[in-house]
């Protein structure tokens, strides 16, 4: 049952700080554990600098009184963000990775090396899906706004605004079960999966990495 408490609503310049530690929080599935990379700064980076700097006309976020508790990031273009992350951002945060000494960091350069070898096994490519699937997004919540029907109504109130812009296919990427699970039954399907290894010293097992596409 959908809590009437809980406000869904554009994304505003003061909501950043919110969006960024809640995609640290749930980055590599939540667990402290097993997370590899420390610098939060370059993985909030990493994750939203695109969508809420370059296209925050295209995120949305969940509040509760008064509080941000999730939200739904994306591109309606995806070709036009791959170009601002080759040309912009990439170069920004492998700056401020060297600058605030990243790349000598025994658990980072351990991690960045198992990127890297994946990377050259091919492990990363997938075709490309953006002439029918244009758009993308990115959904998190806070761990205490789970199992309220949130993420369901943010995928909803995503779905009509790409509608209204125009958008014929939204597609994203997970490396987690528990959310294929969740865009299976939000309509979406499946189009790509590959294994990736890249986290195996970290978890004892490979990563499976799923595309998953919807039509609008």
């Amino acid at each position: 049952m959908p809590h009437n408490d809980i406000v869904i609503r554009k994304f505003r310049s003061s909501d950043r700080p919110d969006v960024r530690r809640i995609s640290c929080a749930t980055a590599f599935g939540g667990d402290t554990a097993v997370r590899p990379f420390d610098d939060d700064e370059i993985l909030a980076d990493a994750l939203t600098l695109y969508f809420t700097d370059h296209e925050p006309s295209s995120c949305f976020v969940a509040e509760r009184s008064g509080k941000v508790i999730g939200y739904i990031i994306g591109s309606k273009e995806v070709s036009s963000m791959n170009r601002t992350l080759r040309l912009k951002i990439i170069p920004l945060l492998l700056l401020k990775a060297f600058l605030k000494g990243v790349f000598f960091r025994k658990k980072d350069i351990r991690f960045f090396l198992h990127c890297a070898s994946s990377f050259f096994k091919g492990e990363f490519s997938a075709p490309d899906f953006t002439k029918e699937y244009p758009a993308t997004l990115h959904i998190n919540l806070d761990k205490d706004a789970r199992g309220l029907g949130l993420g369901t109504r943010l995928i909803e109130n995503y779905m009509g605004f790409l509608r209204e812009a125009g958008v014929k296919g939204v597609a994203l990427g997970t490396a987690s079960e528990r959310a294929k699970q969740f865009f299976e039954r939000s309509g979406f399907g499946l189009l790509f999966d590959k294994t990736r290894s890249f986290m195996r010293y970290q978890t004892g097992h490979d990563v499976q990495y799923y595309i998953m596409g919807r039509k609008l």
